[in-house]
């Protein structure tokens, strides 16, 4: 059951934005040519590391390896720089070299794509536990949609690393500094980002700036094929980028098992989305908006009420419109037909109601500044309490690839700014 005196003080809090002096604007030249502009390429949201990761070494940690992060850019830009973190660490870390390129086959790397990266002019640096440090720009022509690979090599020993958790993308592990190396000595596939949590680019003028997506499992992409960037935001990435004019790159902060009003326990399901919302949204390179598709799991596994959930929502409309950042609700998906496999409230009367009451709000009572119907997009109509069986996974809860691109089809591209 929810700590329901944490939520009401949760809930009762408002984050306060101090004001900012407007910057005197200077004209630029007449034939200036557009001055380049970062956008977040791609994000993984950090959680805790825990015990029961078997496919990922994050609670024990990395001792003189070299951890390549594979991932792709939602769009692409000629100038590279990418975020290392420490947010849960304990102790210092230690980086004895990072380095970007592109992605070939498996662990390898481009031939002449491998860029060395520096921060504050030195190849070496040291994070402090709870920080983040991002990296001097690098020359690099990343295509869009192309995959990078982002190498660290952690010369002592970490303790628990700062991870993404269930990728869904091969990264890979080898002995040693193996960040100027091809792919000999990567003997070793894991199923999670660690160390890494952004990757910008300067992106063409055309890319006005990024939008978020802020979720849970359906939004991380789980039972989704692996390697194969299947998830619902990875299809929007892709039609965003096939838009002529005006657009906007893509970051995924989705994380498994998360919820919107409690930091759930195992750790790896993450902070709440009140406790990232910063973190994860604001402070995302070039973000303009936000997509929330949240509550899942706070139904199913916590038993929250439609009106906790709606106080909650309320809170990251407001401090999304405090930052100036438009926010975009989507509705929750069917869950029936979950409870067997996943118990608590998932996909029950009492879920079921909550869920509709939720999705209800979101479509009508005009709070948020544009709408997404999710649930009508993966219903099956003659059950709209259940995914429509092509588009489930088998568990009646995530949706399958053909889900997933069910519901990057159901986005009105025009409802982004």
């Amino acid at each position: 059951m929810l700590r329901r005196t944490a939520i009401r003080t949760l809930l009762g809090t408002l984050a306060v934005v101090p004001a900012v002096l407007a910057p005197i604007a200077v004209a630029a030249p007449a034939n200036a040519a557009p001055r380049p502009h970062w956008v977040a390429a791609w994000e993984a949201s950090s959680t805790q590391a825990s015990t029961d990761a078997a496919d990922c070494p994050a609670y024990t940690g990395l001792t003189d390896q070299t951890v390549r992060n594979v991932l792709t850019a939602a769009t692409g830009g000629d100038r590279v720089r990418i975020r290392l973190t420490n947010v849960f660490g304990t102790t210092p870390l230690h980086v004895g070299r990072a380095s970007v390129a592109l992605r070939g086959t498996g662990a390898d790397t481009l031939p002449g794509t491998l860029r060395g990266v520096t921060f504050h002019g030195r190849r070496s640096v040291t994070i402090p536990a709870g920080a983040r440090m991002l990296s001097d720009p690098v020359r690099l022509s990343v295509p869009a949609l192309h995959q990078l690979a982002v190498s660290v090599y952690l010369p002592d020993a970490t303790g628990p690393a700062t991870q993404h958790p269930r990728g869904l993308q091969d990264s890979y592990l080898a002995a040693g500094d193996r960040t100027s190396a091809g792919a000999t000595g990567y003997d070793t596939s894991i199923d999670c980002s660690l160390f890494l949590d952004a990757v910008d680019v300067t992106a063409a003028h055309q890319v006005a700036g990024t939008v978020v997506t802020l979720g849970d499992s359906i939004t991380d992409g789980t039972a989704s094929t692996r390697n194969t960037d299947s998830r619902w935001p990875n299809g929007l990435a892709r039609r965003l980028d096939a838009r002529h004019g005006r657009t906007l790159s893509v970051a995924n902060a989705g994380i498994s098992g998360n919820e919107i009003l409690e930091d759930r326990i195992p750790v790896r399901y993450g902070p709440s989305a009140l406790h990232r919302l910063d973190r994860d949204v604001f402070e995302v390179a070039g973000v303009r908006d936000v997509i929330v598709l949240e509550g899942i799991n706070d139904i199913g596994a916590a038993s929250a009420t439609a009106e906790q959930l709606i106080a909650g929502d309320e809170q990251l409309i407001a401090r999304a419109h405090a930052h100036g950042v438009r926010i975009i609700g989507a509705t929750l998906t069917p869950f029936g037909g979950s409870n067997g496999r996943y118990g608590g409230d998932y996909g029950t009367a009492f879920g079921e109601r909550q869920r509709q009451v939720l999705n209800d709000w979101i479509r009508t009572s005009g709070a948020f500044d544009a709408v997404i119907d999710f649930d009508r997009a993966t219903a099956d109509p003659s059950d709209p309490s259940r995914l429509l069986p092509a588009y489930d996974s088998g568990d009646h809860l995530h949706p399958g690839d053909a889900g997933y691109q069910a519901m990057a089809n159901a986005i009105d591209l025009s409802l982004l700014r």
